[in-house]
């Protein structure tokens, strides 16, 4: 295929594709947070640690269930957009190698669903471990069929997919718990939500593609060699990635108790959405450091990206820090009152995720796979060392301190091989974060001049507003922000939505 045809279908640009990641997360986040406070409240803080224990368990899996696959099929889809006929037949040995190693995992998960309740003493963790388990392979080809679309550079095909599947996961699960099944209508909720979403991505991308993913779709033009030792670097990865996401809530479930998990799992799952600034970057950024013919890796945009990822990440911390009582008051109630403790010591945690992942993703489509092993098994190593030791004296503080720790690991590891595998200069970032450092602590003291415990609807309109311009007139006056930047940022959106 000629240069000028594969640029002709290229994609959209960075700033659309990451403008309309970041509407799939809102869109996600939006429907997550409204299930998540229906579930808190209506399962109680037991029987939500019941349904955070049992997706836990499947969560420990996800990530490895696609066998790497995700990560690989995207870094070669990558490699080769504008060519789709390289792409079909790329995705056809991907689609047949995931749905095989997921539907294996789901399977043995359902039918361990009752060892499982008895090992954590818990016989009614059987029935959503099962619901779960059904997930697990509903939402493994979704996410195989979203990061498709990243790669393909069509986010905005990706957020329809990722609203319509959240949607109808919300309705199911509240039919479910409304009609009185508890935390295992919630799991089985979940099940019908994602199975909904798998198959509507496959005809999505069906119809993107112009030919059917199911049955035959040509000669890959990556060897199966190629592929499956990808795939087998990104599944090391990804199950040190999983198992490191759930050690802390399954260690909190052997030491302490169901509710100890909810009352740890309902913030985590709460604050989840602060980290989609940066993961949306991310997705829009990534795809840019594969090794196309016709396209060198796009380093300077991911440095740039880093910066802003740092700045929004940043601005978080003081609330979180600040308001962790408010907000845990206002969102989950006062059966969640020790969840206030638990939100002030993950921050730390939520900086870092609104910045690794894009480390994690430029690395992953740049072929770094198996340099990122080593920094993924220490990881684990720390947070279950770490987990261990500081559960049985502190609880869930001793959990997120173990968790922001091993993460910490995690981001600073990847940082040093993005600078020897990409170039990329890490001094900028840096003097970026100290900047940020400084004005997320002028925030904080704006903050608690309104209040720490409570507050009144003007407190928090006129505390947001005025810790949040704090914050903003301290990177100004320190240049983290330029004129420059800032009239960039301010383009952004409308450049975004026409394409440009």
């Amino acid at each position: 295929m000629s240069v000028q045809a594969r640029r002709a279908d290229a994609g959209d640009t960075i700033s659309r594709n990451a403008l309309f990641a970041f509407a799939s997360q809102l869109g996600t986040a939006a429907f997550t947070g409204v299930l998540t406070i229906f579930l808190t409240r209506e399962l109680g803080p037991a029987g939500f640690g019941t349904f955070a224990l049992a997706l836990s368990v499947t969560g420990l899996l996800l990530r490895s269930a696609g066998g790497g696959s995700t990560q690989a099929a995207a870094r070669f889809v990558a490699e080769r957009i504008g060519d789709t006929r390289s792409v079909i037949a790329v995705l056809g040995m991907a689609l047949r190698y995931r749905a095989l190693t997921a539907s294996a995992v789901g399977l043995s998960l359902f039918v361990l669903a009752g060892p499982i309740g008895d090992l954590y003493n818990q016989p009614d963790l059987a029935g959503p471990v099962r619901g779960a388990a059904l997930a697990l392979v509903g939402q493994d080809l979704l996410a195989f069929e979203r990061n498709v679309f990243l790669a393909l550079r069509r986010a905005t095909a990706g957020f329809k997919l990722v609203v319509s599947e959240s949607a109808m996961e919300l309705a199911f699960s509240v039919a479910l718990v409304l009609a009185g099944t508890g935390a295992t209508g919630a799991a089985f909720g979940r099940a019908a939500g994602y199975g909904f979403g798998a198959a509507l991505g496959l005809l999505m991308l069906s119809r993107a593609l112009g030919h059917s993913l199911i049955g035959r779709t040509g000669p890959s033009p990556v060897s199966r060699r190629e592929f499956t030792g990808y795939a087998g670097a990104m599944f090391i990865v990804a199950s040190a990635s999983a198992l490191f996401s759930q050690i802390d809530v399954l260690l909190l479930g052997a030491f302490l108790t169901t509710t100890a998990v909810g009352v740890y799992s309902a913030p985590l799952r709460l604050v989840a959405f602060l980290g989609y600034p940066g993961l949306a970057i991310a997705q829009g950024v990534a795809p840019r450091l594969a090794r196309h013919p016709d396209e060198p890796p796009r380093v300077e945009a991911l440095s740039r990206a880093l910066a802003y990822a740092t700045i929004v990440s940043a601005l978080m911390i003081p609330f979180l820090v600040v308001w962790a009582e408010p907000i845990v008051e206002l969102v989950l109630g006062p059966k969640y009152a020790g969840s206030a403790s638990v939100l002030r010591a993950i921050s730390p945690y939520v900086l870092l995720n609104g910045i690794g992942p894009l480390f994690f993703a430029s690395l992953s489509y740049a072929g770094a796979g198996r340099q990122r092993i080593p920094i993924s098994i220490a990881t684990v190593v720390v947070a279950a060392a770490l987990g261990l030791a500081l559960i049985p004296t502190l609880g869930t503080v001793g959990a997120a301190i173990s968790t922001d720790a091993a993460y910490a690991l995690y981001v600073a590891g990847h940082a040093y091989v993005a600078r020897g595998f990409l170039g990329l200069a890490i001094r900028p970032a840096a003097a970026t974060a100290l900047r940020s450092a400084a004005a997320a602590a002028v925030c904080a003291a704006v903050l608690a001049v309104f209040g720490v415990h409570e507050l009144s609807a003007v407190e928090w309109i006129a505390g947001t507003i005025a810790g949040a311009g704090s914050y903003v007139l301290v990177l100004v006056a320190t240049r983290g922000l330029s004129t420059a930047d800032m009239r960039f940022l301010r383009r952004l959106p409308a450049r975004a939505l026409r394409g440009g």
